[in-house]
């Protein structure tokens, strides 16, 4: 049995209650937004790390907490983990929109740019880089187009998709824990590099700083691979990875220690 820290414990008591209480209204409002979005609110920093999408996406975050938690409040005492929790959630969150807004500011320069020229091969081009989980849902358009490029029914049609794919990538609520638990993975990393853990598939054990490592590179690399339809926010893992760094590198520097 799980031996649970008080704020481990009420970090899955809070997460559980929300939960079971999320509605589409509670993710919409809540939820982190892009920063230039109507629908942004300063407090959604703090509000979408207690918000889940799913029972799946609760549970891997929450068994985190549960099995890492505990031995990193023990040694911080309850106040200081719970406030490294909020931080690098938050913290998460910042660097994320951060990101996002570039990237964003980006894709609504080449649609602005791309609705100065309408055209089949532009058109195709701007699926193919920079909306992939679109392309195959509108393959039969872009062969029509191609066929058809001085049709003004198309034209018209090619400009109103790409507002909509603009206005989707624009406006899509993130949530979950998971930067503030990818902070969790890398403290006890640092505190605890050669504690051997095992693995549930495959049940092999390894080393916390494999671990973390093996988990980092994968998040580098999935953000620099995206496949069509990953809607994981990987610059926030990897966001709440620096933001622990950080703060450890300041408590070491100041204090001598990690904690």
């Amino acid at each position: 049995m799980f031996n649970l820290t008080p704020a481990a414990k009420n970090i899955l008591i809070i997460n559980g209650i929300i939960f079971i209480l999320t509605s589409g209204y509670i993710i919409e409002e809540f939820g982190l937004r892009y920063i230039l979005s109507d629908n942004f609110k300063p407090y959604q920093f703090l509000t979408y790390m207690w918000i889940h999408a799913g029972f799946g996406h609760l549970f891997s975050n929450m068994l985190a907490v549960i099995v890492f938690a505990p031995i990193l409040e023990k040694v911080w005492g309850s106040r200081k983990f719970f406030i490294f929790y909020l931080i690098t959630g938050v913290g998460a969150g910042i660097l994320y929109s951060g990101v996002n807004f570039f990237e964003n500011y980006s894709l609504e320069s080449k649609v602005r740019s791309y609705q100065q020229n309408p055209n089949p091969e532009d058109f195709r081009k701007f699926i193919l880089e920079d909306s992939k989980e679109y392309y195959n849902q509108l393959y039969d358009f872009i062969s029509g187009f191609s066929e058809n490029p001085d049709n003004e029914e198309y034209i018209k049609e090619s400009i109103s998709i790409s507002n909509t794919i603009l206005r989707n990538n624009n406006d899509i609520p993130m949530v979950g824990a998971s930067g503030a638990v990818f902070g969790i993975l890398l403290a006890f990393a640092m505190l605890f590099p050669n504690m051997q853990l095992m693995l549930l598939i495959p049940p092999i054990p390894i080393k916390a700083k494999y671990l973390v490592l093996v988990y980092g590179l994968y998040e580098i690399w999935s953000e620099f691979n995206r496949m069509p339809g990953d809607n994981v926010a990987h610059l926030a893992h990897l966001g709440g990875m620096l933001i622990a760094y950080i703060i450890l590198r300041y408590w070491k520097n100041k204090y001598g220690t990690y904690y």
